[in-house]
């Protein structure tokens, strides 16, 4: 079946990618707004865009009125926001901050996540994430009702139990984090995985020359 996303609604182009582009990685974002009130919230319009500069994107959707959520008037504000990865353990509290509150509802201390202090932003980060991202706004985008926050990583902060600080190995299956998947608050672990070697041209010629010469070898 084809859409023509011209003539589709943006709720059901909504419906329609949200449930296709899965899963995706799940960016736990901590802001403060200008007169220090703390907001956390979920994204999962989220992934790592790069690493020379580090940067991560956020695509934050605005309020049916058109404002801004907290989060993207918090970062456009100040610049500043904190990226986290979310663990299984923290699912419920990660769910628990998607709730529809004024912007003077402190989601972190609802949820009673203790933080800890960043080291080159003033947002506090989530204590118990196992990743935490320091970022710096490097570039807004507007696209109709959404915006783009590119931000760069200045600290990238990891616990202790993830990592192999000499080969800098991360126990990616350790960190046991969630991703989105579709509809009606669906999510997946990361435990159902296979793996594939990437190819290489180098090898992909050998074997079609191995192949050739076989098919050219007449039959005894």
């Amino acid at each position: 079946m084809e859409f023509d996303f011209a003539k589709v609604s943006a709720a059901d182009r909504y419906k329609l990618m949200g449930s296709s582009i899965t899963p995706r990685p799940i960016a736990w974002v901590t802001t403060v707004s200008g007169s220090g009130l703390r907001n956390a919230a979920p994204y999962s319009f989220f992934n790592m865009m790069g690493a020379d500069p580090p940067l991560v994107a956020l695509g934050m959707m605005r309020r049916p009125d058109g404002s801004y959520k907290d989060s993207a008037a918090n970062i456009l504000e100040t610049r500043e926001f904190v990226v986290h990865l979310v663990s299984e353990t923290d699912s419920a509290a990660m769910n628990f901050t998607c709730i529809d509150a004024p912007a003077e509802f402190d989601e972190l201390t609802a949820a009673g996540l203790p933080t800890l202090p960043s080291s080159a932003v003033a947002v506090p980060r989530i204590a118990s994430a196992p990743v935490a991202m320091e970022c710096r706004l490097h570039e807004a985008v507007e696209a109709g009702s959404t915006t783009i926050a590119i931000g760069k990583v200045l600290r990238f902060h990891i616990d202790d139990a993830f990592i192999d600080p000499e080969r800098l190995h991360v126990d990616t299956l350790g960190m046991n984090l969630v991703a989105r998947v579709h509809g009606a608050g669906w999510y997946a672990r990361t435990t159902d995985l296979f793996q594939m070697t990437r190819p290489t041209f180098e090898q992909w010629a050998a074997t079609a020359e191995e192949e050739d010469r076989d098919m050219a070898t007449p039959p005894r």
